[in-house]
Formats: structure tokens, sequence, C-alpha cells
């Protein structure tokens, strides 16, 4: 442990904490710092330029990676009739109505995506108090809650990511591990600030991403230039 703890400190010692880095230089920078026995996970936290306070300037929504994020991802379907069948047939771990609900009720929530079928929103409302804690609950903003719940399946398990900008402003998520190519997070996290940019609230003023960074889950944070990512957004 000794041993890996001062590897650590010598790799992270390479990142200059005061630098904004090109997109590719700062995920070079992101793998050589990830330096635990397992894979891990690379996050972003990007600053936004808006004032979460206001409820006009809410910031969220979903975007499917184009790498993936290298997570397996469990998907419940709340669905009735022919819907139920289509999320079966597009890789729905679990699907059900009421059944369902009673089994989320008795503890049994062995799922990572929740989505739902409109019309399946009468039981999944009575739910809200166990899987919104959990930020498991359907939302139309982010696609969990939609008609077509087997296309709603495969952008889950193709590695679709939600996010959220907390009170401070700053969304955080999981954008691929460390044993991504530098190319592969790189477009990764060009898609997701071309999500950002798309939901940008109307009555934002100044610069709308101030400040990104990633790391991996034991690694130091790099500083990123949203600019080094615009062909690719």
């Amino acid at each position: 442990m000794a041993a890996l703890t001062k590897r650590r400190k010598v790799m992270a010692s390479k990142v200059d904490h005061a630098k904004v880095y090109p997109a590719i230089e700062a995920m070079n920078l992101v793998k050589q710092t990830a330096t635990a026995k397992f894979d891990e996970a690379v996050d972003v936290a990007i600053n936004l330029g808006i004032d979460a306070k206001k409820s006009d300037q809410t910031v969220r929504g979903s975007v499917v990676l184009p790498a993936g994020t290298g997570k397996k991802v469990r998907v419940a379907v709340f669905a009735p009739g022919d819907k139920a069948e289509a999320a079966k047939a597009a890789g729905a771990d679990l699907v059900g109505m009421e059944d369902l609900a009673e089994s989320v009720k008795a503890g049994k929530m062995d799922f990572d995506v929740v989505v739902a079928a409109p019309e399946a929103m009468r039981v999944v409302g009575q739910l809200g108090q166990i899987l919104g804690p959990r930020g498991l609950m359907p939302n139309p903003k982010v696609g969990t809650v939609t008609p077509d719940v087997a296309g709603a399946v495969k952008n889950a398990k193709a590695g679709q990511v939600q996010f959220r900008a907390d009170k401070a402003g700053v969304v955080q998520c999981t954008i691929g591990r460390a044993s991504f190519t530098p190319e592969q997070l790189r477009d990764n996290l060009a898609a997701l600030l071309g999500a950002l940019n798309r939901a940008k609230p109307a009555h934002t003023k100044g610069i709308f991403l101030k400040k990104v960074s990633v790391s991996s889950t034991m690694g130091a944070g790099v500083k990123v230039d949203p600019a080094s990512l615009s062909a690719q957004q």
C-alpha cells in the first residue's frame, strides 16, 4: 500500500493544477494517474455559469456517450401489454407493473435505471419516496418517461448518462473508465458538453462552461480546455 501511495503521488505530480490542458493531453494524464488495481471510473466536474437558485436556469438532461460508460447497466421498465413485450425484446432486465412495484416496495432493487411508459406513471408515482432519493425516479426530461420504452432501454444499455446541475451549478458525471483510450474519453466528454450546450437556459449570461475538470476515481484532477473539444461537439 505504501508503494502504491508513493507511486500515486509521483504520477499526480505530473499534473500542473494551474494549467488548462487540451482534451487529449488531459485524458492521457488522467490515465497515467489512475494507478489503482481496479479499472477506475473517469469522472468529470463542470462548473456552469448559471444561477442554480433560479427555476428558469435549471440544467438537466441525458446523452448517449459514443464509447459507452464501460459499465453493464441493469434496466427496469414499468409498462403494460405490447410495450412490456417491446421492452423485453430490447433487453430490459426487469419488466412489470403492479408486481414490479411491489418488488420495489419490498426492497428488491436490482437495477440502475428505471424507465416508464406514460400510462405506467400511476403505478410508479407511488414509489417516489423510494426511487427519488436514489436518483432513479423516471422523468420525461431525461427520456425515462416515454412511449418508446424499447428505445429508452436501448439508449440506457448503449451508455446513456443523465446529468443535472446541483445547487452550486456544478454537473458531475462519469464519462468512462481508465481502460478507455484517450480518444474514447475525449469523444465522450465532447458528447456531454454538446448536450449541456443544447440544454443551456435562455436567460443565462456570460460564459456557460466556466470550468471543466476530469479525474479518475483515485487520481488527480486535470483541467480541460472546452475549446479543444469544439470540433467533436
